[in-house]
């Protein structure tokens, strides 16, 4: 009896990974990321990698250092010695999103530094989380003398001050007076693995329809629906792309499931019309 194995895809492996939200892979599944775009990408090859410098920065630790000293020991590593930096000239580059890329050039966007710098935080007993911030990903690190809230680009602690007035563009864009602005501690509440991910695929999303890579940004709503499968607007915009690409039966369902989910979305009359043109066609 001949017995047939499928492998799985990178999206089911995707799909394992975000399963549950107990111990989230957050390193692998950023990792997992890249491959659409490069398949051949060795991701357990980069989760040693970073294992690799934990085992580092531990052997370089005192017995008995303080949260507050890691921290310090850990940015000195992070920033100095492994030399991580913002890629200030290509700051819209999507391998900024890749972290195996990022491994390997040093430069990256905030949110993918964030994802190296906790892995190692967290491998040598700080407690950290992502913090979720308007525009601009930050770190935030529980020590004895309190929180600290962290620039993944630099290391750079940010006073309250600092973070106000880092919101006050976004305020002013959301066309509120200051009275109406939530308290600023609203927007420093840890960011789940699930929301980080989220996060990383909705700036790889917004480079790929800015690029009009078709193929790349249908495998990132792919992996939206997997992480979100009640966001309607996911299908819709997976919709869109598959009826771009040709794929008629594909593009219904999911323009169709939009309409169905969506709570009286304010698109709702050009949907329609483009499904009935789906509809249409032979």
């Amino acid at each position: 009896m001949q017995l047939n194995f499928e492998v799985p895809s990178a999206l089911d492996h995707f799909a394992c990974l975000v399963g549950h939200d107990v111990a989230f892979p957050v390193l692998e599944a950023a990792t997992s990321l890249a491959l659409d775009a490069a398949p051949d990408l060795d991701v357990q090859g980069v989760l040693l990698q970073v294992d690799g410098w934990v085992e580092r920065l531990r052997k370089s630790i005192p017995v008995g250092a303080t949260a507050l000293q890691r921290t310090f020991m850990l940015n000195a590593f992070f920033y100095e010695k492994l030399g991580f930096a913002a890629n200030a000239n290509d700051f819209a580059n999507p391998a900024n999103s890749y972290v195996h890329h990022v491994l390997q050039t040093r430069r990256g966007i905030p949110i993918t530094l964030a994802v190296l710098w906790m892995e190692l935080a967290q491998g040598i007993g700080l407690k950290v989380d992502g913090i979720s911030f308007p525009g601009h990903f930050l770190v935030k690190v529980h020590v004895d003398e309190g929180i600290i809230i962290q620039d993944p680009l630099s290391g750079l602690g940010l006073t309250q001050a600092m973070l106000s007035e880092r919101l006050e563009p976004f305020r002013e864009g959301w066309g509120l007076a200051e009275e109406e602005m939530a308290p600023l501690h609203l927007f420093l509440m840890p960011a789940s693995g699930r929301e980080i991910i989220e996060r990383m695929l909705r700036n790889l999303k917004s480079v790929y329809v800015e690029e009009e890579h078709l193929d790349l940004l249908l495998g990132v709503l792919h992996r939206l629906i997997v992480l979100r499968p009640l966001d309607a607007d996911c299908y819709r915009d997976r919709g869109l792309v598959l009826a771009q690409q040709g794929q008629r039966d594909a593009a219904l369902k999911d323009l169709q499931n939009y309409v169905r989910m969506a709570p009286a979305p304010q698109d709702l009359p050009v949907i329609e019309a483009r499904i009935e043109l789906l509809r249409a066609e032979i």
